[in-house]
């Protein structure tokens, strides 16, 4: 899955943007879940997650 871009989540609202976040926390306590039982992962994921629940927190401070 690719990042989102920036122009896309501009548009969300700040009900969209909590609710992507809390999804995006729920898929990364997942993975963690799954790197922690030995499960095969993605690594890279962690770091794609994280970088969008931040770019998302961001432009919710600005909106508000």
């Amino acid at each position: 899955m690719a990042l989102s871009k920036m122009a896309d989540l501009k548009n969300l609202s700040v009900d969209e943007i909590d609710a992507k976040v809390q999804e995006l926390k729920k898929e990364l306590f997942d993975l963690r879940f799954q790197k922690a039982t030995k499960e095969t992962i993605q690594p890279h994921r962690f770091k794609h997650i994280r970088h969008e629940i931040a770019q998302l927190l961001t432009l919710k401070q600005q909106q508000s």
